[in-house]
């Protein structure tokens, strides 16, 4: 069995953390292979969406602590340098929308990997829980520098030091998650959603993944100049020529991501 679905249809990628017995919590095999998925999904010119999702009850319960108290097992600093790091990196340089379906529970690193998407979905029943406190250790995955910036420093402490679980409404509410959807709508919907950025000028939302990674740490005027740079590689794009071609034509535009 591998802990990795994988399957392209329509453009779209879809990922899934395949680990349903463990709440699809990561192990060694697993965090790389989900890298090497990244990586082909990166390299793939007919993958324009990327859908990342688990099977089961869960997205992903985080680190497989099994792993870890295993003496022939990686160390801490081994897991986060080697399994999460490079997964964060992957989904946020990726050059194409990362979606990410959180169909159910997910908690300390699988919670931050799901922050680390570029649009984050969840069904009504999901919750995500920062639960590094309770064996005390940090958040990784990026969630120290991710989640205060979605939710603000204060929401973000009190969750990471009181490890408080959050529901999906609760989430949405706070700006952590974009949208919360009915379970039985879940699969349908998210399908809809990952095509429709598929039929998208992806090379645009490239640059607006750019502009946005870029814009974490930037001054108004040196984000300015970014957007300056990045619009006018997005107006050398034969998307933009289509868009307002077919704008013109009233027409619906056909863009190829290029």
């Amino acid at each position: 069995m591998s802990y990795i679905l994988f399957e392209i249809q329509d453009g779209v990628a879809k990922i899934q953390l395949n680990r349903p017995e463990v709440f699809n919590s990561f192990n060694q095999e697993m965090a790389f292979l989900l890298q090497q998925k990244l990586d082909q999904c990166a390299e793939d010119p007919e993958i324009r969406c990327v859908y990342l999702t688990g099977v089961g009850r869960a997205f992903s319960a985080g680190q497989d602590l099994n792993e870890v108290i295993d003496p022939e097992g990686p160390e801490l600093s081994s897991i986060v340098g080697n399994h999460y790091n490079p997964i964060i990196s992957r989904i946020r340089y990726l050059e194409k929308p990362v979606v990410c379906g959180v169909n159910g529970v997910a908690a300390g690193a699988g919670a931050n990997i799901a922050l680390a998407c570029d649009i984050v979905i969840a069904k009504k029943s999901a919750t995500f829980l920062q639960a590094f406190s309770k064996i005390g250790l940090i958040p990784d995955s990026g969630g120290t520098y991710t989640l205060p910036r979605l939710i603000g420093f204060q929401k973000a402490s009190a969750l990471m030091m009181l490890a408080e679980k959050v529901s999906a409404e609760e989430a949405e509410r706070l700006g952590m998650i974009y949208k919360v959807l009915e379970d039985e709508n879940f699969d349908t919907e998210m399908e809809k959603i990952c095509v429709h950025l598929a039929l998208m000028p992806t090379k645009g939302l490239a640059l607006t993944k750019q502009a946005l990674n870029l814009s974490m740490n930037h001054s108004l005027e040196e984000q300015l100049g970014v957007e300056e740079e990045l619009q006018t590689q997005a107006g050398n794009t034969y998307d933009y020529s289509e868009g307002v071609q077919a704008f013109l034509d009233k027409r619906k535009p056909v863009f190829r991501g290029e």
